[in-house]
């Protein structure tokens, strides 16, 4: 470690020195109500070209100053205007702890205030989410932070049921999920029904569709950072909210120095499932899910803060299928994470992180007297840093480490017996460095390295990092980023059911998958308030790997021989149109895009011949997707949701064939004979879901909300996929729908 900080202290000498010549003013921005700290707000010095943004802590510095005085300038979606006057002396290292007040916005029925938000373009193919947004658009019984994502242009759906996201043609388990900077494996509850993330737990989500900066490792894809709330530090707060399938509760409040808070959430099925008739075997006899988020904070002094963040979930279900049939699941995740932010200088800003994640999976069959066991765990602990240091206005240099040590085990029991077990452990470490360059007022350039190490398999791997941006006026800016990218896991998942998920690692024999991505496209806001971005992306995926799906039996086989391993690519060019002013808001999005693969021996033409390219199912040509909301004053509001895609790819027989009097055996043999794989399409699915809002109090003691939701209102009936009768002829095909119509109605109080 201590060579490590040699090394960076050699690397920055020179700009340490020619900073400690200029002046700077550094500190933190945070709401005046809750003092909860607010990521990206904007700071800038007028009638000047300087200016920053607050990192994910809520901090920012303005190095290299001038003797002089300035006009500080800070801004915040949905918050008012701040300006002071600063006046900074030779070498003056000013500290300034910036409170912005919420913005108040008056609505009546003829003259309707500018409600903007601030529409300064991002980087490239990231996306910051509202959480207000999350809250507001219809979904399926509650407000749920994946489900929201799915509306944005890029980002698909299984089905109705499922809310893994499955982002510009990559897999689930290519996309890495933090929670607080801690690795979170299977974030769904109710069979990936809902996610993990309670919307009330969560202060800000950032989400890179692709071209990811060399902070970030360790997928091919995309990653998905999530911030936990850190509570408010000034007053007792609280809020409930009751619905039909989960209701959920949250408390906050200070404490010396510090705040903290906790959200409950648990499903409220149950007196539902009472009402129905419990004879009724189609029913469950246990079904439950809950989950808890809780963070405590405290400033130690001004340059010390720590941090404490834990989440805890689990699903149950027992399930009698059939008279001597029954089903029993067991799943759930548990994180924790211990933060650092330790202040060094006005310049050089820092966290440390200590995280603990553990996903555990034990399903259970008993069919006709036999029974089939699973028991998946992972356990993923590791240490932390990242350094970000700003010697001069021109440039941000971010550097990190990771150290971890990873842990899965699988073991499948059948009839009582053994069928397969192992357990595989690897360290895993990185390192990396970025720098935010400001080449002048127009280019800015981001280059960055990454550098991973997987101990099982001795696997070593680096990852160049490129993305520029070019700024013809303040009003357009075209960006492009290049990246090179590495998955030393893979996720045997099913797209409909996630109740089996199993991860599994890389080893000897058993390379990691990688790839490259492109991405180019151009952000803009033709007039204020509005915003209008188009992006186009490919990314290559080589060597992936994923356990053989027509091996018989793994028994006796060596690691590297029960996988399969292929390669793919995915292209595509997104267009997102919003609005965010005026009593009418939201966006309106379009994806095309194709995602191919192909694996050895698998999909090869009847004469013979090399393997073709398939499209998974999540492969879905086109995709538009509307969401609109509308206030008519301060009480009412109404949103609406709408998604047309391409239906998804699937398999479809051709026939049957028969054989008989085979050697082996003295009964028939049937074989269903298939097209070429997922050459078919299901219909185009498309639903239309709306809500209406009323706010108002609790007797007043709070704030009050009735909201009524009506999800697929047309109730259109989606296929999910087909079921084929094999002993019909010709074979019979019955399509297996997805939700009708549900309308459902929920009630939240803030006090």
């Amino acid at each position: 470690m201590k060579n490590y900080i040699l090394f960076l202290t050699f690397i920055f000498f020179p700009w340490l020195v020619a900073a400690q010549q200029k002046a700077s003013v550094s500190g933190y921005v945070t709401d005046a109500e809750t003092g909860e700290t607010l990521i990206g707000a904007n700071i800038g010095l007028k009638n000047t070209d300087k200016g920053t943004t607050t990192n994910t802590s809520g901090y920012f510095s303005l190095p290299d100053l001038s003797q002089k005085s300035y006009t500080l300038v800070v801004s915040y979606i949905g918050y008012r205007i701040y300006e002071q006057e600063i006046h900074l002396h030779s070498d003056e290292k000013l500290r300034l702890n910036i409170e912005l007040k919420p913005e108040d916005y008056q609505l009546d029925e003829l003259i309707v205030e500018s409600k903007s938000k601030d529409t300064e373009p991002i980087g490239v193919s990231k996306v910051t989410l509202d959480t207000e947004f999350i809250k507001q658009v219809p979904g399926l019984f509650q407000a749920d932070v994946f489900r929201s994502l799915q509306m944005l242009p890029g980002i698909k759906a299984a089905s109705d049921i499922s809310s893994g996201l499955y982002i510009r043609g990559g897999s689930p388990d290519q996309t890495l999920i933090l929670l607080d900077h801690t690795t979170v494996y299977n974030p769904s509850h109710f069979f990936g029904f809902f996610s993990t993330f309670n919307p009330d737990a969560i202060k800000d989500i950032q989400l890179y569709k692709g071209g990811y900066p060399a902070k970030y490792g360790g997928r091919l894809g995309s990653v998905l950072s999530l911030y936990s709330k850190a509570g408010n530090s000034n007053e007792f707060k609280g809020s409930t909210t009751l619905g039909m399938l989960a209701s959920r509760v949250s408390m906050e409040g200070p404490i010396k120095n510090g705040s903290w808070l906790i959200a409950a959430r648990r499903s409220t099925l149950e007196p539902i499932l009472a009402v129905l008739d419990q004879s009724n075997k189609n029913l469950p006899e246990k079904f439950y899910f809950w989950d808890i988020n809780g963070k405590l904070s405290y400033d130690a002094d001004p340059d010390n803060k720590l941090s404490f963040t834990f989440y805890m979930g689990k699903d149950k279900l027992g399930f009698p299928f059939a008279d001597d049939a029954n089903i029993n699941l067991d799943y759930g995740n548990q994180t924790i994470s211990t933060m650092w932010t330790h202040i060094f200088s006005d310049e050089i800003f820092a966290n440390f992180f200590l995280t603990g994640s553990h996903y555990f999976n034990f399903p259970s069959f008993n069919i006709g007297g036999t029974p089939f066991k699973r028991s998946n765990n992972i356990y993923d602990f590791s240490l932390e840093g990242d350094v970000e240091y700003t010697p001069h206005d021109r440039h941000n240099i971010t550097a990190g480490f990771e150290l971890g040590l990873l842990t899965f085990s699988l073991y499948d029991e059948f009839d009582k017996k053994e069928n397969f077990s192992s357990r595989k452990q690897s360290q895993y470490g990185s390192v990396y460095l970025q720098d935010k360059w400001k080449i002048s007022d127009r280019w800015t350039a981001t280059p960055g390295i990454r550098i991973n190490g997987f101990s099982k398999g001795e696997y070593s791997r680096i990852a160049p990092r490129l993305s520029l941006e070019y700024k013809p006026s303040d009003r357009i800016r075209l960006q492009a980023a290049y990246g090179r990218y590495h998955q030393f896991l893979t996720l045997s998942s099913n797209e409909a059911f996630t109740g089996f998920d199993a991860w599994m690692m890389t080893g000897k024999g058993v390379p990691p998958a990688s790839g490259n991505q492109y991405v180019a496209g151009i952000k803009t806001i033709p007039f204020e308030g509005y915003s209008f971005n188009v992006e186009a992306y490919y990314r290559s995926m080589e060597h992936l790997f994923e356990p053989d799906p027509f091996l018989p039996d793994n028994a006796g086989l060596s690691y590297e021989d029960t996988f399969r391993f292929g390669h793919g690519y995915a292209l595509g060019a997104e267009v997102l149109f919003e609005r965010n002013i005026g009593p009418l808001t939201g966006l309106i999005g379009y994806t095309f895009s194709i995602t191919q693969r192909k694996f050895h021996n698998f999909n090869e033409p009847l004469q013979g011949g090399e393997a073709r390219f398939y499209p998974p199912k999540h492969d879905r040509r086109h995709d538009i997707k509307t969401v609109l909301n509308y206030e008519f004053n301060t009480r009412w509001s109404a949103n609406l949701a709408f998604t047309f895609a391409t239906g998804q790819a699937y398999t479809r027989p051709l026939g049957r064939t028969a054989a008989f009097n085979l050697p082996t055996t003295d009964f028939g043999k049937d074989q269903l004979v298939v097209g070429k794989v997922n050459a078919s399409r299901l219909p185009p699915y498309h639903r239309l879901d709306i809500s209406a809002s009323r706010k108002g109090t609790f007797f007043g003691l709070g704030e009050a909300q009735w909201k009524i939701q009506v999800v697929n209102v047309y109730s259109r009936r989606n296929i999910w996929f087909y079921n084929y009768e094999l002993d019909e002829n010709p074979i019979g095909r019955e399509p297996i729908r997805l939700l009708p119509i549900l309308p459902t109605i929920s009630y939240s109080i803030d006090f």
